[in-house]
Formats: C-alpha cells, sequence, structure tokens
C-alpha cells in the first residue's frame, strides 16, 4: 500500500501531506533522532546512517507485510516556501550534522515539501485487525504548528474508513505519563483516556491508555487521499 494521504490547510496553518518514507530519507531519520526531545521517548536509538537505513527498512517491510504503516509527515507545496523560510531564520536550515551539506535539499519531493514529522499506525499478532496503535513524533522546526494532531486526526479517520471491513474498530495512543505534549494531541483528537499502564521495559515510568473508537468522532480537519480535492 502506497497511499499518500493530504489534509488542507487552514487560515492559520498550511496543509500537509502524508507519504510513504523512502530509502533516501536516511539523513532526515538521523537529524530527527538527533534531537532529545525524540528520542527520549523512543526505544531504538539511532546513532548514524545505519541504524537509519534499518529503521526505513522496518517501515517498509510493514508496510509490504501488512504490519504497519508508517508516513512522513511532510508540508504541502503551497506551504513549502514559508517553512523553508522558518527554518532557514531559526538557524536550523542545515544542521543535520552529517553529511556537511545544506541539509534540507535531501528532504524535498516534487509533490511535498519539507519533512515535519512522523505518523504511524501498527498491528500486532495480539491486537489482531480489530485494534492498531497510533505513534507519531514532530522534529524540532516544526513543533508548535499543530502538526501532530492534525496528522494523527488524518491518519485515524483514514485508517478507520480504509480498514472498516477487515474489521478496525479501535486504536489506541500510548505515551508515558510525563509525555504531556502526548496527552493534549490525545485530547485534541478524541482519543479518551482509558486506564493507567504500569511501568515495563524499556519505558521507565507509567503510561497512559487512549483509546478512540471507530464510532467517536475526532476533530473536524478535511483529509482527502492522493489526488482527490482536501
Amino acid at each position: 500500500m502506497t497511499e499518500t494521504l493530504r489534509v488542507a490547510g487552514t487560515a492559520a496553518t498550511g496543509g500537509l501531506v502524508l507519504r510513504p518514507w523512502r530509502a533516501d530519507d536516511v539523513e532526515t531519520v538521523i537529524e530527527a533522532y538527533g534531537d532529545p526531545e525524540i528520542s527520549r521517548w523512543t526505544a531504538r536509538p539511532i546513532k548514524g546512517a545505519e541504524d537509519a537505513r534499518c529503521w526505513l527498512d522496518i517501515q517498509r517491510r510493514g508496510r509490504e507485510n501488512g504490519t504497519r504503516l508508517s508516513f512522513a509527515v511532510c508540508a504541502a507545496p503551497e506551504a513549502h516556501a514559508e517553512q523553508a523560510v522558518h527554518a532557514d531564520r531559526s538557524g536550523r536550515s542545515g544542521q543535520s550534522g552529517q553529511s556537511g551539506q545544506s541539509g534540507r535539499g535531501d528532504q524535498l519531493g516534487s509533490l511535498e515539501g519539507l519533512v515535519l514529522g512522523n505518523v504511524s499506525l501498527r498491528w500486532t499478532d495480539a491486537s489482531g485487525p480489530g485494534s492498531a496503535e497510533v505513534g507519531y513524533w514532530v522534529m524540532a522546526h516544526a513543533r508548535g504548528q499543530g502538526v501532530a494532531p492534525r496528522a494523527v486526526e488524518a491518519l485515524s479517520r483514514w485508517s478507520f474508513a480504509t480498514f472498516a471491513d477487515d474489521g478496525l474498530r479501535r486504536i489506541e495512543l500510548i505515551h508515558q505519563v510525563d509525555n504531556l505534549a502526548s496527552c493534549r494531541v490525545a485530547a485534541k483528537t478524541g482519543y479518551l483516556f482509558e486506564r493507567l499502564l504500569p511501568a515495563e521495559p524499556p519505558y521507565p515510568r507509567d503510561g497512559h491508555l487512549h483509546v478512540r473508537e471507530a464510532d467517536r468522532p475526532g476533530s473536524t480537519g478535511r483529509l482527502g487521499r492522493s489526488g482527490l480535492p482536501g
């Protein structure tokens, strides 16, 4: 499945494009996981190109075998120029720290702009087709712009519609109790708190389990599939 999702912009925010991760996204992944605000919440450290390629291969294989759908969350074309200027003015342009190049050109494509983050949906043998888990992260240069809730809402709505015939009825959102930003994302996207989860490796603290059911609406953001109006 190579679906690309589009989220329409608003008066205050640009649109988003959610597209599959690609093999040439190595530098983007390295930059993302080099940020302590991302790496502190993840179980798999990424220290260099080999680790990044491994991570991208996991996303590819998950898409092929139907256990994981991961999307690079990108600025829509109309928002690309503004995002690039914002990154430059923030002093972050070219700070991948790996290749010695400007660092942003490898993140751009003909159908999308700057990579802003990641959003994914995964299934396990234990959960079966009726339940999945959503996960996400947002890169430093894109925080404070509502990227996470818009991407989570888009993927949630699309997934319930796309996998309804497969029995998908429930999506879980799990985070550590001290990850307050994720709690806010859950609240904004219709994921209700269900229960407290006890700490277990590799996570040192208790967690929150939030749940959204297929018949429960989230936010009212507009979503379109690739090639369709947003």
